[in-house]
């Protein structure tokens, strides 16, 4: 299987590089990433001598070298490339329709064009927008995100669905809760949160910290990712979340908590901040379909994930430490001077 993954040096994109490797022997993964500021090759330090792994810096906007690439035929091209921080796109919204709505129509235009056997769109919960204090997201809840960030990644499904019914393309969206894992750039809320614990400074919690969010550990995404390649039906939508009837909810100051009895560190480190423009209340994703279509469901538990999670960060110091200094992307400087 030949299969093209967009933004797979981020860190959803680099654990499905590592998770599908392993999974598949035969499988060949090119890796096309432009290397922002949250693409770190250091993800992929363990598999770049892989001769089933090849990478190719560009961006996804750029048709000619797009075209070029998905002209030497791919089996599965899989989009995490996106510009995906909330805060950032309420500072401006360009980079955001840019990257997520510009450059899904990119890979959409040159999939088509040459025949790329399933498509995979890799979405959000945010597109839905803000639930009440009960039930949870359907594939059929109608859309109403509520950032510049949800709103792109809401066009750019919609742009991917088009596509299969217009144009016959094999394609699938998947809209996936919050992800956290290993490699997780520390601007989103549990790296930033373990990072700042062990570093002895303030944990900044958004409002009253009362948000409750719908929690997925990496691996379990990349499951199911995995299954949906297999199996998963042309033109369909696929919630993937931890959330379930009955099942314990989070608020993010509960997170905040957990992680720094895990860090073994004091709760004085917690400070209240001023909470976002249009930030969404509780999110909660219903798994049910993926659950019937492809026996899908998440192994993961919270406490067990974020445990892990709090191990790796700890054993891989000087992994975030880079990352939140900068220095990591002196090696690209090296490699591709001033185009950084």
């Amino acid at each position: 299987m030949k299969i093209l993954v967009t933004g797979g040096a981020g860190f959803i994109g680099s654990n499905f590089i590592r998770y599908f490797l392993a999974s598949h022997s035969h499988a060949v993964v090119t890796n096309l990433d432009l290397l922002t500021y949250a693409g770190n090759l250091e993800n992929l330090a363990d598999v770049e001598k892989d001769g089933r792994y090849r990478f190719v810096k560009g961006d996804i906007v750029d048709t000619v070298l797009v075209d070029g690439l998905v002209s030497e035929g791919f089996d599965v091209l899989v989009n995490f490339a996106a510009e995906s921080h909330v805060d950032r796109s309420i500072e401006s919204a360009a980079p955001f329709i840019r990257t997520n709505v510009m450059g899904t129509q990119v890979l959409l235009d040159a999939a088509i064009r040459h025949r790329v056997h399933r498509f995979v769109q890799i979405s959000t919960d945010e597109v839905y927008g803000s639930l009440p204090q009960s039930g949870a997201f359907r594939e059929d809840t109608p859309l109403h995100p509520n950032s510049p960030y949800a709103a792109s990644k809401a066009g750019a499904d919609l742009l991917v669905l088009a596509g299969a019914r217009t144009h016959g393309l094999d394609a699938i969206v998947t809209r996936c809760s919050n992800n956290y894992g290993p490699y997780q750039f520390p601007e989103k809320l549990i790296p930033l949160f373990i990072s700042n614990a062990l570093e002895g400074k303030p944990l900044p919690v958004y409002g009253d910290g009362l948000q409750v969010r719908d929690w997925l550990h990496v691996d379990d995404h990349n499951r199911a990712i995995n299954l949906l390649i297999e199996r998963g039906q042309a033109g369909e939508v696929y919630n993937i979340g931890a959330w379930g009837p009955g099942a314990p909810e989070w608020t993010n100051l509960e997170i905040a908590k957990m992680l720094l009895r895990l860090t073994e560190r004091p709760e004085a480190l917690l400070r209240h901040v001023t909470d976002r423009p249009g930030h969404d209340r509780r999110y909660a994703m219903d798994y049910g379909k993926i659950a019937a279509s492809v026996g899908w469901r998440p192994k993961v538990t919270l406490e067990e994930g974020l445990t892990r999670t709090v191990r790796w960060y700890v054993e891989n110091r000087r992994w975030w430490e880079k990352v939140k200094s900068g220095e990591y992307r002196d090696y690209y400087r090296r490699l591709y001077g001033n185009r950084l």
